[in-house]
């Protein structure tokens, strides 16, 4: 089932990525950032869903941070020696039973804090003041008009528009405190207290809709907190380099490579800091994009002289989801053999003291699993990371885990792949979700309907390259539906397969927007698909977005 070079690809195709698992934000822990000799800010998460948001927007200023959960401890913080302390947005109202609250000991630390939306209620609450209902929600933007700059405000344009989402109001402030801004709806839409460096703000800076967020959270972050730019690619690199020789020694690493950008710049990086001691493995399911297998071969292997195990597995997954439809049930079958083709190769290439994984932050707040184990203290993998985690490592081939990405964005990933010489085309790489085409081909996945789509999928990328688009959109590629149209060509009637180009806009695949692409760009596609590709006689375009829909159809 092995060979060190894959054969061009015939009827069947490729899968990847993976996508992390939802649960709850992660409780305060020293050993996150007891190796970080830097400064940092600590994110309290009260279930907002721009938590994660808000780290990346203060990493984006070249200082560290991490989100905690709500019940982290005063005495937790202390030990943590954040620079500030940002509370978060909420679901919940401060005055509802059973509503999240912070440590009350937090306003004794001796430490700015922000508090966004939900947290700049609770520290009203907390601190003595009053929140209720409000007569009129205010929801989407509005415009920030600024009473006193102060040192929040400090270069935010007065009445630039900033995002609110919230329908309770403050109504009144805390002894101390005094009012920054309002808007038309909001008497206390940006508070302080000057003596002690408490601010709240009833809006949402971290978004993308607050045209001075970014400048409001630079000002906490050097102003108000007295942060240095520490964070920075380079220094990250170094250090990761410094861990991962001090953990790995001598012993040996496995990887399971997929030819992302997060596994791609993983094993780079592994690379330079460990050599031939790292084995990466690639499983080529059949659900891959035309030449892609060859071509991760080529990079890795050949030009860089990282080890790469190539294992041909795509009759062997093809056969398992032959005959079903139903979306989840390919995952779960295409995750449970990848994981039963990982024991059997791990086993017969081994054996390995470590597991490699292309973990990011996300995956960490999301996920409360540590699988400690009792003897070692260290982490270890009863999962893979492969296809949305689907399925379990046995319990006799628990590896101990290695994940120097694990503190890392997805943007700061691309930042370290530059950093470590990854080829730019997979740094700036379309995601490439799940299984691949499996789940881009609505209803059973067979080699003639893989064939079609792959062929299609194809000429899509050909074309936006050729017009210099390809960084305009966050994805785009082609969706081949279950059903059959009738067409003309030349002279005769068709009836033949729909092909759906999907080209979306995003910042960060949370939320994404339909791309309105050039007439000129969809007409070169439509024309090469139908006139190129067997078995399609029509091209449709998505212009749903997300919510309500998906980026991907299955």
């Amino acid at each position: 089932m092995t060979s060190k070079t894959p054969t061009s690809q015939p009827q069947t195709s490729q899968p990847q990525t993976s996508q992390p698992q939802t649960s709850q934000p992660l409780e305060a822990s020293t050993s996150t950032v007891s190796t970080l000799n830097r400064q940092m800010l600590a994110i309290l998460d009260f279930g907002s869903q721009y938590s994660e948001l808000i780290a990346r927007r203060i990493r984006e200023t070249e200082v560290y941070s991490e989100v905690l959960s709500y019940r982290t401890s005063a005495e937790q913080l202390r030990q943590l020696n954040p620079r500030g302390i940002i509370l978060s947005g909420g679901p919940s109202s401060v005055y509802d039973v059973g509503a999240p609250v912070c440590d009350p000991e937090i306003w004794n630390l001796g430490i700015p804090v922000l508090g966004v939306c939900y947290g700049m209620h609770l520290m009203v609450q907390q601190l003595g003041g009053q929140v209720e209902r409000a007569e009129r929600g205010e929801y989407g933007k509005a415009a920030l008009l600024i009473d006193n700059e102060a040192d929040l405000l400090t270069n935010v344009v007065d009445a630039s528009t900033m995002w609110m989402s919230h329908g309770d109001s403050v109504t009144r402030l805390p002894a101390g405190f005094e009012v920054l801004a309002h808007t038309e709806n909001t008497p206390q839409a940006a508070i302080a207290h000057p003596d002690k460096h408490f601010y709240g703000v009833q809006f949402h800076p971290e978004v993308v809709h607050s045209a001075q967020g970014s400048e409001l959270i630079r000002n906490f972050v050097y102003s108000i907190c007295q942060c240095e730019p520490t964070w920075t690619t380079e220094a990250f690199v170094e250090e990761a380099i410094r861990e991962v020789r001090a953990k790995v020694g001598d012993q040996r690493v496995l990887l399971a490579l997929s030819g992302g950008v997060d596994s791609s710049t993983l094993a780079f990086l592994l690379h330079r800091a460990i050599g031939d001691q790292l084995t990466c493995m690639f499983i080529d399911q059949g659900f891959m994009r035309k030449r892609e297998p060859e071509r991760l071969i080529a990079i890795f292997d050949n030009r860089f002289h990282i080890n790469v195990e190539y294992i041909n597995a795509r009759d062997r997954f093809l056969e398992k989801i032959k005959g079903v439809t139903d979306p989840e049930e390919k995952r779960k079958i295409i995750g449970h053999e990848f994981i039963k083709v990982f024991e059997e190769e791990s086993t017969r290439l081994g054996p390995f003291d470590y597991l490699a994984q292309g973990t990011l932050y996300p995956d960490v707040i999301e996920s409360a699993d540590t699988n400690v184990d009792p003897q070692t203290g260290e982490r270890v993998a009863v999962k893979i990371k492969s296809h949305h985690n689907v399925g379990g490592l046995p319990k006799d081939l628990r590896f101990k885990l290695i994940e120097p990405l694990r503190k890392l964005f997805k943007d700061e990933v691309r930042k370290v792949g530059i950093a470590v010489n990854l080829p730019d085309d997979i740094v700036r790489r379309h995601p490439f979700p799940g299984p691949g085409l499996a789940i881009r081909i609505l209803g059973e996945v067979t080699p003639e309907r893989l064939h079609i789509l792959r062929e299609a999928d194809y000429i899509i990328r050909q074309e936006i390259r050729r017009s210099d688009s390809y960084h305009d959109f966050w994805q785009a590629f082609g969706v081949l539906l279950p059903v059959r149209s009738v067409g003309v060509m030349g002279d005769q009637r068709t009836y033949a397969y729909p092909i759906v180009l999907r080209l979306v806009s995003s910042e960060d695949g949370m939320t994404a927007d339909w791309s309105r692409a050039p007439y000129e760009l969809l007409e070169s596609i439509s024309n090469r698909v139908v006139n190129e590709v067997e078995g399609v006689n029509r091209v449709v375009y998505d212009i749903t977005s997300k919510p309500p829909g998906t980026i991907e159809w299955e």
